[in-house]
């Protein structure tokens, strides 16, 4: 696993590369944000054992109707995750985090599928379990959220992926909603990431175990190790994916990459999940931005 410092200087090298290749392509960008708008209520819908898939979100997103039943909750949950996922890539910028703000955004979430609970944190004797973690009592979310906040707020020296990974945990330890609270920690990163001038990232469904693992290592040790990497790596693949589009790069698949390349599939394929190579996946593929006109690729000695 690389280095924390590494990664760090890894990512703070593709942000400077992404603002240079960005300016005045503010339409561009906008359409990388709406194109990804499937991808993202898809994966974090997943995560949490919805049944749709990627082609039924994004027709579901569209208008179009399904060749399968769906419960009129899964609509739900899927039109308003979309919905909170634009939301936030204005709103971010214009207002801090605050506890007010978690709410309001879950009660965008939850409307019209648990009204009773949206846009509340637990009370009473709202207690929940995850896994084999019985999250903290009703009475001490507040506190531990606003502690949260103010360890996220207060660690500004520390770099972006320990800062993102930290509070994501402390939120889903603190489970403070009764339903809605993987896809509300998931938007939280993107808000606070977007509000930094970082790009928005996307857990994937794929990284399921590892995610799960990352809870497990934080419950038992108070461990970030796990969380971390799997933020520094959707970050820097959001980052790939970008400059790929923005550097005006051919998009090709990684099996095509490594004709042109003259790199085994297997040895790329490698590279990308450790991304050290500016792979990024897309719609559950492998992909990578070639410079247009180059017909083969250099192959270069790695450091890595």
């Amino acid at each position: 696993m690389p280095k924390t410092s590494d990664n760090f200087s890894k990512i703070i090298a593709l942000r400077q590369r992404y603002y240079k290749a960005a300016t005045n392509k503010e339409s561009l960008l906008k359409l990388i944000s709406e194109a990804e708008i499937g991808e993202q209520v898809y994966n974090s819908n997943a995560i949490e054992n919805s049944t749709l898939s990627l082609e039924e979100t994004e027709k579901i997103l569209l208008q179009i109707d399904l060749d399968r039943y769906i419960t009129e909750r899964e609509i739900f949950e899927t039109k308003n995750l979309a919905r909170v996922v634009t939301y936030i890539e204005k709103k971010a910028k214009e207002k801090e985090l605050t506890l007010e703000v978690i709410l309001s955004l879950h009660k965008m979430l939850i409307s019209n599928i648990r009204d009773n609970i949206a846009g509340r944190f637990r009370k009473n004797n709202e207690y929940v379990k995850v896994g084999n973690h019985i999250a903290p009592a009703p009475k001490e979310v507040v506190g531990l959220l606003e502690e949260m906040l103010a360890t996220y707020h207060g660690s500004h020296h520390e770099n972006i992926a320990k800062r993102i990974a930290r509070l994501h945990l402390t939120f889903e330890h603190t489970h403070p909603f009764v339903d809605g609270n993987g896809r509300i920690g998931r938007i939280i990163n993107n808000y606070l990431l977007i509000r930094e001038g970082f790009v928005p990232i996307n857990i994937k469904f794929i990284e399921r175990q590892k995610y799960y693992d990352a809870f497990k290592e934080f419950d038992k040790k108070g461990s970030t190790k796990i969380m971390e990497e799997i933020v520094g790596k959707a970050l820097t693949n959001s980052y790939h994916k970008r400059l790929a589009y923005l550097e005006g790069k051919k998009i090709v698949t990684l099996s095509e990459y490594s004709n042109l390349s003259k790199i085994s599939h297997s040895n790329l394929l490698n590279k990308a999940n450790r991304q050290t190579i500016e792979a990024f996946l897309e719609k559950s593929m492998w992909k990578i931005g070639v410079e247009i006109g180059k017909k083969k690729v250099t192959r270069k000695k790695s450091k890595i």
